[in-house]
């Protein structure tokens, strides 16, 4: 606990997973390339690269979360991009029924499915609301940042997250930061399956599935267990 209250961390562990949208290119391991982006700027992306680490930190952000990756490590801004421009690349829901994780073969999840002429007129109307609240949202945080969000100390950053001015922003921010870190990766975030991997989730087993006596079982620790920090917040919940 901090004088600001929890830790983002334990906040974050307590959110449902929601499902994103599209997939980012890595670069090659023996010649980093710079990001490129669909939607954002190279500007845009580092406010909101900034932005989601401070309410997904990782080792790079809190030097408490060493060993825990956060949104920089999940690569949450990538998802976040090609969320914003998933209509446009033809990348809105994964195919299936499975991925090559737990099986030989194509990454199935990685064919993404058409869609309808009336769903592409209501996520036009969905993807065209969030990218005006995302360009609106950046330029605030930069005004309140006096210029630049990213040269602002982790403190004030903190602080214009938290403030009444930006919180519709704030709000849609933590949800794709969430979404990023837990969501398939073939959507773009989650890279090397790192928020699976921090909770424990095996990820999707398809086309083997569970068997009646694993789904009795634990397959590992248990993340909403009543102690840790994923404790605290159902604490803190419940004493709400």
């Amino acid at each position: 606990m901090s004088a600001r209250g929890p830790r983002r961390r334990a906040l974050i562990a307590a959110v449902p997973v929601a499902v994103g949208l599209a997939a980012c290119t890595s670069a090659p391991k023996d010649k980093p390339q710079p990001a490129t982006f669909r939607f954002f700027t190279a500007h845009q992306a580092a406010v909101v690269e900034a932005a989601t680490a401070r309410i997904a930190p990782g080792p790079r952000d809190d030097p408490a979360e060493a060993g825990h990756p956060g949104a920089r490590e999940a690569g949450v801004t990538g998802y976040i991009d090609a969320t914003l421009a998933s209509l446009q690349a033809g990348k809105v829901f994964a195919g299936g029924p499975w991925s090559n994780r737990h099986t030989s073969g194509p990454d199935l999840m990685a064919r993404f499915a058409p869609l309808d002429p009336v769903a592409k007129i209501a996520w036009r109307k969905r993807l065209t609301g969030w990218q005006a609240r995302y360009k609106e949202g950046i330029e605030q945080l930069d005004k309140l940042a006096g210029g630049d969000f990213t040269k602002a100390s982790h403190q004030k950053q903190d602080q214009i997250l938290a403030a009444k001015s930006v919180s519709d922003f704030t709000s849609l921010l933590f949800q794709h930061t969430i979404e990023g870190l837990y969501a398939s990766p073939e959507y773009g975030g989650n890279r090397a399956l790192a928020g699976w991997k921090e909770i424990g989730f095996p990820g999707d087993i398809q086309p083997r599935g569970y068997t009646a006596a694993e789904v009795e079982r634990s397959d590992g620790h248990d993340p909403a267990g009543s102690t840790g920090i994923v404790g605290d917040v159902v604490k803190l919940l419940g004493a709400l």
